[in-house]
């Protein structure tokens, strides 16, 4: 199964008809479920959902031999943790998707760190499914004990006073 996911948030129909469309020209032949949030496109070709309760959601990211995905930084790092390969494309500003184009930016950032293979239309996307398959993600080292570390050091300027 492969999961798509556009986040809770914002419409993302660019990204669910893309998929969509690439199930109707057998560019995916795996059954897709998809959570498609408050967009008004209704796919015809997968199983959806609006949304899903946050564990539903991380039993199928773990289910999924893949996931597709909006750039949303909580998709990305979920997925990530599940060493899930994923396919994003980010929210756009220029197609009123989104305020800014910060998804954009965390896309290219991801896919050149190889984490993630991007794609920015359709036609792109078409691209990166014939190369999902093979893709082997680079799965970047957990930062806990850094951020810990710097949330101490930031507590303890601020209760000698440096702040």
């Amino acid at each position: 199964m492969i999961f798509l996911t556009v986040g809770t948030v914002l419409p993302f129909d660019r990204l669910v008809r893309a998929v969509d469309q690439a199930i109707e020209a057998h560019l995916i032949t795996a059954p897709v479920f998809a959570q498609i949030g408050k967009g008004c496109f209704r796919p015809k070709n997968m199983d959806w959902v609006t949304a899903l309760e946050k564990s539903a959601f991380d039993q199928k990211i773990a289910d999924a031999s893949f996931v597709i995905s909006h750039a949303g930084m909580g998709s990305i790092m979920v997925a990530l943790e599940h060493r899930k390969r994923l396919l994003v494309m980010p929210r756009m500003r220029c197609h009123g998707e989104h305020v800014n184009d910060h998804q954009v930016a965390s896309a290219r950032r991801f896919a050149q760190l190889g984490c993630v293979l991007a794609a920015y239309d359709s036609d792109e996307l078409a691209v990166r499914l014939r190369e999902i398959e093979s893709f082997v993600p680079t799965i970047p080292p957990s930062q806990t004990d850094r951020v810990a570390q710097r949330i101490a050091q930031f507590l303890a300027e601020v209760k000698r006073g440096c702040l």
